[in-house]
């Protein structure tokens, strides 16, 4: 069949970005300052936040390959033709449309773009074995490197930009977590608790950004013994009265997560869960007032930890105290260098965005059984930090009756 393996689809205009021109033209020019102090020929991204950070691309995959071919003179999605034209509106720089009429032509357009030698960097954190194969035998006279944690690195200093998207996203979280607030009553589904948040979302995020592409913001609800995991789906159990309940808002903006968690009862809180949930509230204070420059992700984890162990809870915590923010999702990516764990080094600077986020988990059972957690978001300034979540927490305020 003799059928074009690459094609073009200038199909309409490029539409209107996420950021500035600038903004990704400052972007390309740090990663391309450090290629050329790494000697790296061409980087080849693969991960949906990769692409999306450099060219405000973000990819659906559906099983196909996807990518961003990165040289000193440009840069280019490579994607499939089931997209149209959409790839080529939406990214900032040039666009190769590899089709299906032939196998491995994704592998063929990345060939039209980059050269048979030197140094290629690839994101050795997102890559199969089975594509990392296919490169390397496409790609025989060159040498790989991963270039993952750099660009991490680069990711998670946030530019002013950046940190005005964000500070948008968690608008619309303390919108969502009203609207489930609103819909919070006896026998109410978690699920139709949850649908009414989202709504609220994405239609805020319409209004505030018309030309942006409204995907994957979603909320989780969960009641009762539903509450002990972070990430728990909704599920059709209904709400009763004293169920310790869990708000769980994310905004997806081009890309980037922003959340809003709360602890909430409904009609009343019994003492032992009172006093559990205060425990969980003074943490999270003290948490907040730990994150500004200069302290390292370990030592805030490590000093909150003897909060825990002074009331007997520490093996009650289930996961780190916060992360980064970013470019990033539930189904991808992660700054996983900017995590609030005992194993993790990172000092915290000016423009970094971490969440602080405790969660203690009873099991069912015992008295105030089930999962507390507060989440506020934190942009780091100069010499301190500022909170960009205004949804209030604790129980003079989460009570729902």
């Amino acid at each position: 069949m003799n059928m074009p393996r690459t094609i073009l689809i200038p199909n309409g205009d490029n539409i209107t970005h996420t950021f500035s021109d600038q903004e990704y033209l400052d972007r390309q020019k740090k990663l391309k300052d450090h290629m050329a102090q790494s000697n790296i020929d061409t980087i080849i991204f693969t991960s949906i936040h990769g692409i999306n950070y450099y060219s405000d691309f973000l990819y659906c995959s559906f099983g196909r390959p996807y990518a961003l071919v990165v040289t000193q003179d440009k840069v280019t999605s490579v994607t499939a033709n089931i997209d149209g034209g959409q790839p080529f509106r939406r990214t900032f720089g040039e666009n190769l449309v590899y089709t299906d009429w032939q196998k491995d032509s994704f592998f063929h357009a990345l060939q039209k773009l980059v050269k048979n030698a030197g140094k290629i960097g690839l994101e050795y954190d997102h890559i199969t074995k089975e594509r990392l194969d296919k490169l390397s035998a496409a790609f025989d006279k060159a040498d790989f490197v991963d270039i993952s944690v750099d660009c991490m690195k680069m990711r998670s200093i946030k530019s002013d930009e950046e940190i005005a998207h964000i500070i948008q996203g968690a608008n619309v979280c303390d919108i969502g977590g009203a609207a489930l607030v609103e819909a919070i009553r006896e026998g109410a589904p978690e699920h139709e608790v949850a649908l009414h948040s989202t709504q609220a979302m994405v239609r805020e995020i319409a209004k505030r950004y018309p030309h942006s592409e409204l995907m994957d913001t979603w909320t989780w609800f969960q009641s009762g013994i539903n509450t002990d995991g972070a990430h728990n789906p909704v599920t059709t159990r209904q709400v009763q009265k004293g169920d310790i309940l869990s708000l769980n808002c994310f905004s997806m903006i081009a890309g980037y997560y922003v959340a809003l968690e709360r602890t909430l009862f409904y009609d009343h809180v019994d003492d032992a869960s009172l006093k559990l949930w205060e425990i969980n509230v003074k943490v999270h204070e003290e948490g907040m007032k730990l994150i500004k420059p200069g302290v390292a992700c370990k030592d805030i984890a490590l000093e909150l930890n003897k909060i825990f162990e002074e009331y007997g809870l520490l093996e009650s915590r289930t996961f780190g105290y916060g992360h980064s923010f970013g470019v990033l999702s539930h189904y991808y990516g992660r700054e996983a260098g900017v995590e609030l764990r005992e194993d993790i080094d990172t000092v915290l600077q000016k423009n970094m965005v971490v969440s602080m986020e405790p969660m203690i988990m009873i099991p069912e059972g015992k008295p105030g059984a089930g999962g507390y957690r507060e989440h506020d978001v934190m942009v780091l300034t100069e010499d301190s930090a500022y909170d960009i979540t205004k949804f209030p927490f604790g129980p003079e305020h989460n009570i729902i009756t």
